[in-house]
């Protein structure tokens, strides 16, 4: 059988915030989300071969050969150039990783390891990987041990969501907004289909971890904060809910005029959450 191979943006092979412990984390190239805020906008799309990076390049790591633009890891000095200059958000440096070779990665680094997250860009658009990479885990003497997830936007049908739940541990959702036409604005996608994932994760036992980002004078309204209260409460006021903060880090375009989160804006608003009954509010630890 062919397993699915994945399009990966970057490994880390140690990370301690991208879920409990010391974790393995896999970004994958693609996203169905298109939004302003994002961190990392070099993984929304695939690298349309249009060259514009090759140029650019100080190290002389791209080229052009028949139409395709060849990255040369061995020579590359990971300044970045080419994901600033790329055009359409994509990153010319991705690698094609098989099943077997994540699970050789875990191989290595298993005794430092608590478990493996895949991120993205959107994980699920890669959903086929997941499934297979996962399902290989648990069943494998040596690495059924380790926790699998998954962070994602949400923006997955459920008959899709059934297909992965049997073999991953939990996933880490974000809610942009409750207010569609909000949404809408800082993700080019209705959040119907993200809130139905939400509860449909709660109620599978599956949904580790809720996130939520607040933006100065768009998600910190006071409607939106008491819609947040209303969907929590309404799954579990001990669900774990994870505020972020806006920052500038990594943005592009009109939303780096847009003013950042400040520490105390958000700690009164995770006072408020918690008033309101919300027993598992998480802060942020650092606002860069």
């Amino acid at each position: 059988m062919n397993l699915p191979l994945a399009t990966v943006s970057k490994v880390l092979k140690f990370s301690c915030v991208d879920g409990p412990g010391n974790r393995l984390v896999l970004f994958l190239q693609g996203c169905n989300f298109a939004c302003p805020t994002c961190h990392n906008p070099h993984t929304m799309k695939l690298c349309n071969d249009c060259g514009d990076c090759v140029s650019e390049c100080p190290a002389g790591a791209l080229t052009m050969i028949q139409s395709k633009v060849v990255h040369d890891p061995s020579i590359c000095n990971h300044c970045d150039r080419c994901l600033a200059v790329c055009p359409v958000n994509a990153n010319p440096k991705v690698t094609q990783y098989s099943v077997d070779d994540v699970l050789a990665l875990l191989y290595r680094n298993k005794p430092f390891l608590n478990g493996i997250t895949i991120s993205g860009g959107e994980a699920t658009t890669q959903l086929k990987f997941i499934v297979a990479l996962f399902t290989a885990i648990k069943e494998d003497d040596k690495l059924n041990d380790l926790n699998c997830l998954i962070d994602s936007n949400g923006y997955l049908p459920d008959a899709a969501w059934k297909t992965v739940l049997p073999v991953t541990d939990g996933v880490m959702l974000d809610i942009k907004a409750f207010h569609t036409t909000l949404h809408n604005l800082l993700t080019t996608r209705s959040n119907k289909r993200v809130l139905a994932s939400a509860r449909l994760l709660f109620k599978a036992g599956k949904l580790h971890e809720l996130r939520y980002l607040l933006i100065p004078n768009r998600t910190d309204s006071s409607e939106e904060i008491e819609k947040l209260i209303r969907f929590v409460e309404a799954l579990s006021p001990n669900l774990p809910l994870r505020l972020n903060a806006y920052q500038h880090h990594g943005v592009k375009g009109e939303a780096l005029t847009w003013p950042t989160m400040k520490e105390p804006d958000v700690e009164r608003i995770a006072a408020d959450l918690r008033s309101a009954g919300l027993t598992n509010v998480v802060t942020p630890a650092v606002y860069v």
